[in-house]
């Protein structure tokens, strides 16, 4: 297995290359879709930048319900044509990465008194099936009060007429970004994170360029381009108003809210995608020790920088998952964490926050400035097709071009199918063992792939007074070498999950953590206790509700 080094020892030389001649595409935004963007420009041949003002996929691509799903509400909605794309791609990215993108069946609980009725939900699975293309094996099972409590015990049998099986695909939205990344990397295009746009670049009235600050030394570079691609998400309309072109369609911003409890406070005993009395669907999945639910969605003014769930989303979430499980009785106190995110959808007059649909659009100003928004996690590789389709036509009509993102395995993704990952998970299983660290090899696979053979290569050259310490080492050393982590909220957060989904072994081991990132970037005492006292307010924003 060969994997390209991407590490902050890298950096420096990165900025620099970027700023010697033009690309002929810079991508601004690192989040799935930018991500997406840029595999696929590099893919088809173009000198590609991608530059993002955070780590890469810190805004809404790290704070989805994370699934990779066929979209079922959007029938609701009548938007067949999104129902079918995406149905169809989460079959191709679960073939891209396997070991990420995982089958998981959900159940849809059926009353008498909410929701469309038994019937009218076959008949609409059944569309759905047949608009997705689900394999038979996978297609929607009709089950009665029965069999619908026998799949799950603490649904509350009082209104409950039957149910319904279906299929959807679980992922980490972060994992998943972070690897389309590694991977355009790999085939020659340069990313750079913590880098933010001051302001945009013209000649003659077309956009050739980005002045950029680097927000770790707050040096200034610029960048020069053939073409610009606005991929920055929630801030879409903020790069529009420097270009000038913000006319017309606009940003909607609405909030989506995940909480995660324990798996023994809400033992659900698979995932579960149940309606509440205000017509909202809402997911509660199993995840590890943990199980999350979510999601809300509430229009959102305040500052896109900090968002987080307050105690009103919290609320409103649990008094859901009570109503449809009443043996639960979840309060605030048994929320171990929770993460809130923005969805950058296209205003419509006259729709609430629900409502507005989820499909992407493009915009070209005067300038040449392309610039992308709404869309979905699902949809992100057909969304960059477009993109650069575009692009091509416009700026490169000579040059051979044809889409080859169907076929490229992400870093760590090279499985035949997901039996192939079953049979590596259970090797790294037995690999684990003689480290005395076993039931870890599921949590491990479903993060890194294959590139876990690299970090139990580690283990044996480690030092550590006991194996879970020496394990996380082993994973820090990984993530400082091929993933390009700069802050430590990018390994608790964007690149292992913990902060979401084991938080107790974070509080465990947060002083580890702290003195690896010491070491490897030689911080003096006075910013270790600066950057602890940030890892202490992002652990409590994700934990306490006090407003």
């Amino acid at each position: 297995m060969l994997i390209t080094p991407f590490s902050f020892t890298h950096r420096s030389k990165l900025i620099d290359k970027v700023g010697q001649r033009p690309v002929d595409l810079l991508v601004i935004g690192g989040g799935i879709t930018g991500a997406g963007i840029a595999l696929d420009a590099v893919a088809r041949g173009l000198s590609v930048a991608l530059v993002e003002k955070s780590d890469f996929a810190s805004g809404t691509s790290s704070r989805s319900t994370k699934l990779i799903h066929g979209g079922l509400r959007y029938l609701k909605q009548l938007e067949f044509g999104l129902v079918k794309e995406v149905g169809s791609e989460r079959a191709t990215v679960h073939h891209l990465a396997p070991h990420l993108v995982i089958p998981e069946k959900m159940l849809l609980p059926l009353y008498e008194k909410r929701g469309l009725g038994y019937w009218l939900t076959s008949i609409g699975l059944k569309l759905y099936d047949w608009l997705a293309g689900v394999k038979e094996e996978d297609q929607r099972k009709m089950l009665t009060k029965a069999q619908t409590l026998r799949h799950e015990p603490l649904i509350d049998p009082t209104d409950v007429k039957g149910g319904a099986i279906y299929a959807e695909y679980r992922t980490d939205d972060a994992r998943l970004t972070i690897e389309i990344i590694k991977t355009a990397y790999a085939k020659g295009a340069m990313p750079l994170s913590y880098c933010c746009v001051s302001d945009l670049m013209y000649e003659q009235g077309i956009v050739c360029g980005a002045k950029i600050t680097d927000a770790l030394s707050s040096k200034s570079f610029v960048i020069n381009a053939k073409v610009i691609v606005n991929a920055a998400g929630p801030w879409v309309d903020e790069l529009r108003e420097i270009d000038r072109s913000k006319t017309g369609k606009r940003l909607h911003l609405t909030k989506g809210v995940h909480v995660v409890v324990g798996k023994e406070r809400f033992p659900i005993k698979q995932a579960i995608y149940f309606d509440v009395e205000d017509g909202r669907m809402i997911f509660a999945i199993p995840r590890g020790r943990t199980t999350y639910i979510g999601t809300t969605d509430t229009t959102y003014l305040s500052t896109k920088e900090d968002v987080y769930a307050n105690k009103e989303d919290a609320t409103y979430l649990l008094n859901a998952v009570n109503r449809t499980f009443p043996s639960a009785n979840l309060t605030l106190s048994d929320i171990e964490s929770s993460w809130a995110g923005l969805r950058p959808l296209i205003h419509e007059d006259g729709k609430s926050a629900s409502q507005l649909s989820r499909k992407d659009e493009l915009f070209e100003s005067e300038s040449g400035l392309i610039s992308i928004a709404g869309g979905k996690l699902t949809g992100y590789r057909k969304m960059a097709e477009r993109v650069i389709d575009l692009v091509f036509e416009k700026h490169f009509p000579a040059r051979e071009n044809t889409c080859e993102t169907k076929s490229i395995f992400f870093t760590g993704g090279e499985f035949k199918d997901y039996k192939e990952v079953s049979h590596y998970k259970a090797d790294v299983e037995k690999q684990l063992a003689k480290h005395q660290l076993s039931n870890q090899a599921d949590y491990l696979v479903s993060t890194y792939g294959r590139q876990t053979d690299l970090i139990i290569s580690q283990l044996d050259s480690i030092a550590a007074p006991d194996p879970q310490t020496k394990l996380l080492k082993a994973q820090l050393w990984f993530c400082f070498t091929h993933e390009m982590i700069l802050t430590p909220a990018d390994f608790v957060v964007r690149r292992s999950g913990m902060l979401y989904f084991d938080i107790a072994r974070l509080k465990d081991s947060k002083n580890v953590i702290l003195q690896e990132f010491k070491k490897q970037f030689s911080w003096s005492d006075q910013q270790l206790g600066e950057e602890e006292l940030q890892l202490d307010t992002l652990i409590s924003s994700c934990t306490n509700f006090i407003n």
